[in-house]
């Protein structure tokens, strides 16, 4: 008997397969195509090869480490349920996720998220390949440091990381209007000593429509090159994004991490990292 889990990413390569994703076909605005979502779709229809697979259902601690003592995860038929602490603006009540796998080179993250918190605050957060700066205790591996990150300080990530960040589902903490999310993408810069200064990737989406509490959104996300791109649907719309990363430095190498916020919490179902076998 096939798993549902195994029924529903076969159901993704199929498309996949077809050069979708998931993604309608390339629009043209008179003579101008849609390249990136052109470009997009054809990375999906390339030789990817998975290297990294949870349904949620089963034992969490099989594939994932947690940082932040007040932070809980809990397996359920429908998938992993990771949930932040409680208490607003106490750094002791983040959560960040971590793959025990590292990856390397260009990689393809795809999860089915579900905003499961009634939350219009704060963000939650997906690291794409994230290592130490290797700066005095802050080692290339990450977990070399955990014990630093039991109360998982924001300031500790982007200080002492090299990675991507992509915030989703996200709003800043004094937001009151409830259409006022946000994506954006980010390259943590440790090296520079000015924390959050500069690092942004644009452009940021804003007013996605997207996140609503309980509706879950199948996320594809490619790191490939100087690209990285974001695709997100639901059964009622669909936003492809897509950051230029060339005026950084390559993060090449690292983990996968989920970050949540204070307050936040989510369910993660068929995670699953692919790598490729072919030439962009």
């Amino acid at each position: 008997m096939v798993k549902k889990s195994e029924w529903f990413f076969g159901v993704l390569t199929v498309v996949a397969g077809m050069g979708l994703c998931g993604c309608s076909a390339p629009v043209a605005e008179g003579d101008r195509v849609n390249t990136d979502q052109e470009r997009f779709d054809a990375l999906c229809d390339a030789g990817w090869q998975t290297v990294f697979y949870d349904s949620g259902t089963n034992d969490w601690r099989m594939f994932w480490a947690l940082d932040g003592l007040k932070a809980t995860v809990e397996n359920t038929p429908d998938g992993m349920v990771l949930a932040a602490g409680p208490v607003q603006g106490d750094d002791s009540c983040h959560a960040v996720l971590w793959t025990k796998q590292t990856f390397s080179g260009d990689v393809r993250i795809d999860y089915e998220f579900t905003k499961l918190d009634d939350m219009i605050h704060n963000v939650n957060i997906l690291y794409v390949l994230a290592s130490g700066s290797g700066a005095g205790a802050f080692d290339r591996d990450i977990f070399a440091w955990s014990k630093l990150r039991e109360v998982p300080s924001m300031r500790l990530y982007f200080n002492h990381m090299n990675t991507y960040h992509i915030s989703y589902a996200a709003f800043t903490q004094d937001n009151d209007n409830p259409q006022g999310d946000y994506i954006r993408g980010r390259r943590y810069m440790p090296e520079t000593g000015q924390g959050l200064k500069d690092t942004e990737l644009r452009p940021d989406q804003l007013g996605t429509g997207l996140f609503e509490q309980g509706v879950p959104h199948q996320i594809t996300v490619i790191k490939i090159g100087d690209d990285l791109f974001m695709h997100v649907r639901n059964p009622e719309t669909q936003l492809l994004c897509h950051w230029k990363t060339d005026m950084f430095p390559p993060v090449d190498s690292g983990r996968i991490g989920l970050r949540h916020m204070y307050t936040r919490s989510a369910r993660y179902r068929d995670f699953r990292v692919s790598c490729h076998n072919f030439n962009p």
